[in-house]
């Protein structure tokens, strides 16, 4: 018998995205397909998969040792978020020569599925630094005897999810600094800096209004600035590794001495990134919004707001903004959607009582012995006199006037 030959052997998940990219996070099910294309008959001794997720950490530093010695040490960490391993076709066996219990795979292709869930703890998102990395993959290995393992390996992407609907990230990020230039045994004047934005969360895409005001005293011209930094700090062996990286940035106007520079709201963009890394213990990955005065010749005066980059948008009513003044012009817009501009005019008194129903009562009035007095008269007139006219202006402008200072003259002296 000629044994047939296995054409392509590939691993895929079943997408539950618009994208058809795998992204997953933690407590969801991951499901896919082993895909085997073989082109005659092969015998098989079994198919496995291992699902392994894990934050890996690896950087190399030099050291001397003496005058002539010097070697390399090396920092490693590792910390394990899944470890999954199942059997889609026949099982473990010692004897990779025995055939016994082979299961044959005719020509054509075939597919395995397998599911797994995620942990419900949280999970680091994936990422790939200079020193580090957060991966997660499926490998699937074919086993058949007399033959070494076929093997076969797919990543997939897990992000833990920020939400920047939160108050700590929703809240604004503000700060002042001054700074004054010597130069010998002559001091010019300060340069001072305030900056602020509208909240500490944003996720990729969002653009961040800087509201800041730059005023240079000083004798020299200055250049205000603002960028994003991303910060890789790496852990391992008690020791540290840090990459810092800039991600965007935008300037403003040369300012002479004595000029002031103010930004109401200048826009920077945030481009495609990886979100924070906040909960892994052996890598984070965080954000911040450094806004800067350039001083030729000397150490610039800066201001560094921390970011949180996060993979949940702003609701519409997430922020202090939306929350506090679009609340209230939606609030305005309806009680106009539902008060009409100017009041109707009440109706006229002839269409609520008919001049037969003042005389009928008038007259049972004037019948009643006991209540011929001239008080019972003044009522029943006062009761069916119509009111005055309507009328959009006051019509004893002089009265209320003279009241308002009367009350006024009342009140006690502050």
């Amino acid at each position: 018998m000629v044994l047939g030959k296995v054409k392509s052997f590939i691993v895929t998940y079943d997408c539950l995205n618009d994208s058809n990219v795998p992204v997953f996070s933690s407590g969801d099910s991951v499901s896919g397909r082993v895909i085997i294309e073989v082109t005659g008959e092969i015998r098989v001794k079994s198919l496995n998969i291992h699902a392994k997720g894990f934050a890996k950490v690896r950087w190399t530093e030099s050291r001397n040792a003496g005058s002539n010695t010097a070697y390399t040490q090396n920092y490693t960490e590792e910390v394990e978020y899944l470890n999954h391993r199942d059997i889609l076709i026949g099982h473990e066996r010692d004897d990779d020569n025995s055939e016994e219990g082979l299961t044959t795979i005719h020509s054509g292709r075939h597919e395995y599925a397998f599911s797994f869930e995620l942990p419900q703890t949280p999970l680091a998102t994936s990422f790939e630094g200079k020193h580090g990395s957060v991966r997660y993959w499926v490998k699937a290995e074919l086993h058949r005897p007399w033959l070494l393992p076929m093997k076969t390996k797919k990543e997939f992407t897990v992000f833990e999810h920020i939400d920047i609907n939160t108050p700590l990230l929703l809240s604004p990020q503000a700060g002042t600094k001054e700074k004054t230039l010597c130069c010998w045994f002559c001091t010019s004047g300060p340069i001072s800096l305030s900056a602020k934005i509208e909240r500490k969360g944003y996720t990729p895409g969002e653009s961040i209004q800087i509201f800041a005001e730059i005023e240079n005293c000083s004798s020299r011209m200055v250049v205000p600035k603002a960028a994003i930094y991303q910060t890789q700090t790496f852990f391992a062996k008690g020791k540290m590794k840090e990459i810092k990286q800039l991600v965007a940035n935008i300037r403003g106007e040369s300012l002479s001495s004595g000029k002031t520079e103010t930004w109401n709201g200048k826009m920077l963009k945030i481009p495609p990134v990886s979100p924070s890394i906040l909960d892994c213990s052996i890598i984070r990955v965080e954000y911040s919004l450094m806004v800067y005065v350039d001083i030729p010749g000397a150490m610039n005066l800066s201001l560094n707001l921390p970011l949180v980059v996060g993979t949940i948008p702003l609701h519409p009513f997430g922020s202090r903004t939306s929350s506090v003044s679009s609340q209230c012009s939606m609030t305005m817009s309806w009680l106009g959607m539902t008060l009409t501009e100017r009041p109707e005019a009440p109706p006229e008194y002839a269409e609520v009582v008919t001049e037969q129903q003042r005389q009928s009562c008038l007259e049972v009035s004037s019948r009643r012995e006991n209540f011929d007095g001239p008080l019972f008269a003044y009522i029943q007139e006062f009761r069916f006199r119509p009111p005055p006219p309507y009328s959009e202006t006051d019509p004893n402008p002089d009265q209320d006037t003279s009241t308002a200072e009367q009350r006024l003259d009342t009140c006690p002296s502050r």
